[in-house]
């Protein structure tokens, strides 16, 4: 009996002396301020090669040039970081499906070129998911190669693979992704937690059964708490959950300091309206967080069309202080008008434009990620090149027709042409999947949704690569026999979903073959929204039965 106090004292003590040694260092205020730069890209979808990019106004004229391409983007993360002393390289995720080098190569040339950059932490984005949870791990498993010297760390805490099943979580460990990471730069700590959008990836990619995707704010507030508690000196969440639901988890999530976000393709910077291009919001968007947090809220548009770099003064403390920076967009050098290329002084003029501006650079591919992109062009150019059709004039893309969609073409003249009517590019794609349903099925309508068309159809030769830009996508055609009822309630359902939140959701906006209907957003559901439902009964139009 007399040893058991002793016991359990020496137990106390030791517990005690455990904790001290332990326990994280939290941040002081007397700690010195400190500067990171943030270098960021999301949504490259395997678009590796310099792209046909969108129309510009530069000098008033409408100017088309190529924007981005991996081995320009390798260069312009190298030029920016060797301005800053410390950086952090991030990608928010949706880096494979959408181009023929995922097509042919199933993820492998596009980690190839993300080791070229060797960035710091990769969000998991739905489309990671759409070759179920093999496909990811595949990517996943490319990415990781000891070849480049590279082992960037794959970030999703509301991801929750099947333990002891799926691929990717054996025995109920995170293997392939992590919730969080904690990265030291200049003797700060920062928390990195990653978030992936939930319904979408679950209703329309294919992760295995029984792999979850949780509640986003949830599993955000979760894994912020678990790095704060780790004693980091900041915290960043990197999303992909779209720009909308960003500033929402910046004003309801506590303890975050910094998002860098994906998605919803946005494009922030209020300055892009003097070159014809639509921006969503400020870059970076500043929200006051549920604790008096200023939270700054980025993302760099598209396809390696753009690099957000975000510069970032903390205090002593670990909060944001201050957040400037921008999106740079990166233009090639084929600078044209119409067709033509630009020439004399024309063409000086424009490239002066160019030159005055920070949110346009023009940067030499780097040579390694050259070399690299080299191998993969040089195996798809011959898909590149069979021709099937002649386009004689531009099919315009557009996901929601109306002014208020920032969806629209670029190509001259696409704006005012699918204010109306939506997009010529997804109606063409109805036509055609209903024409192939006839032939299969017996099909009388077909109906597609806008955001699964992803490339507008330039005039002159339609080749096989440029089929693969429009639907980049392996889906398969189903065949269901409807009735009336349940179409038009289809037509509600995506509409209720378009308007929950325009700018992560105008991808649901439906397209139709064989079926016709006016439309008009400002009434509610079922109370004459649609209206002039009809069907094309092989030589007229009749009401929708």
């Amino acid at each position: 009996m007399p040893h058991r106090p002793i016991r359990s004292l020496v137990v106390v003590l030791m517990l005690l002396l455990a904790a001290c040694q332990t326990a994280p260092q939290r941040p002081s205020p007397e700690t010195p301020p400190f500067e990171l730069r943030v270098l960021h890209i999301n949504d490259h979808h395997s678009r590796l090669s310099p792209d046909d990019g969108r129309s510009l106004v530069l000098d008033g004229r409408t100017v088309q040039v190529s924007f981005g391409g991996f081995p320009q983007l390798a260069s312009a993360i190298a030029h920016y970081a060797a301005d800053a002393e410390h950086v952090l390289k991030l990608h928010a995720g949706d880096a494979i499906t959408g181009d023929l080098y995922y097509t042919l190569f199933q993820g492998e040339a596009d980690a190839d070129l993300m080791n070229q950059v060797c960035f710091d932490a990769f969000t998991i984005g739905n489309h990671e998911f759409d070759f179920g949870d093999l496909g990811l791990q595949r990517f996943l498993d490319y990415l990781s190669k000891r070849t480049w010297d590279c082992d960037t760390p794959a970030l999703g805490a509301n991801i929750v693979p099947k333990a002891g099943v799926s691929p990717l979580g054996r025995f109920g460990r995170h293997d392939y992704i992590q919730p969080s990471i904690v990265v030291e730069r200049g003797g700060r700590r920062f928390g990195i937690v990653g978030v992936t959008v939930a319904g979408k990836t679950m209703a329309s990619s294919s992760p295995d059964p029984g792999t979850v995707l949780t509640d986003e704010e949830k599993a955000t507030q979760a894994g912020v708490d678990a790095v704060r508690r780790q004693g980091v000196d900041s915290v960043i969440v990197l999303s992909h959950v779209g720009y909308r639901a960003d500033l929402e988890l910046a004003r309801r999530v506590s303890g975050i300091d910094l998002i860098i976000g994906g998605d919803s393709h946005s494009l922030l910077g209020t300055e892009f309206e003097a070159f014809g291009l639509s921006p969503e919001g400020p870059y970076p968007t500043r929200v006051e967080g549920p604790d008096g947090r200023l939270v700054c809220v980025v993302q760099a548009w598209q396809y390696t069309w753009a690099l957000g770099v975000l510069d970032v003064a903390f205090d002593g403390g670990g909060r944001v202080r201050e957040c400037t920076g921008r999106s740079v967009l990166l233009l090639g050098e084929d600078l044209r008008e119409n067709g033509p290329a630009l020439e004399g002084d024309a063409r000086r003029a424009v490239q002066a434009a160019i030159d005055g501006s920070p949110n346009l650079m023009q940067f030499p591919p780097d040579p390694a990620a050259e070399r690299v992109l080299a191998v993969y062009r040089d195996k798809l150019r011959e898909l590149s090149e069979a021709e099937l059709a002649t386009v004689p004039q531009r099919l315009c893309l557009r996901r929601v027709p109306g002014q208020h969609d920032r969806s629209r073409d670029g190509a001259p003249g696409c704006a005012a042409a699918t204010d109306a009517g939506g997009g010529h590019a997804q109606a063409v794609v109805a036509e055609a999947f209903l024409a192939q349903g006839q032939r299969f099925g017996g099909a009388d309508i077909a109906l597609q949704n806008g955001g699964g068309v992803r490339n507008g159809i330039a005039p002159g030769s339609f080749t096989a690569a440029n089929a693969y830009l429009v639907l980049p996508f392996k889906n398969t055609l189903v065949r269901l026999d409807l009735s009336g009822t349940e179409i038009l309630a289809t037509l509600e359902d995506a509409i209720d979903h378009l308007l929950s939140d325009l700018s992560a959701n105008s991808g649901a906006f439906p397209y139709a073959a064989g079926l016709r209907w006016r439309l008009d957003l400002t009434r509610p559901r079922g109370a004459g929204r649609f209206s002039k439902v009809e069907t094309w009964n092989g030589q007229r139009w009749e009401p929708l039965d």
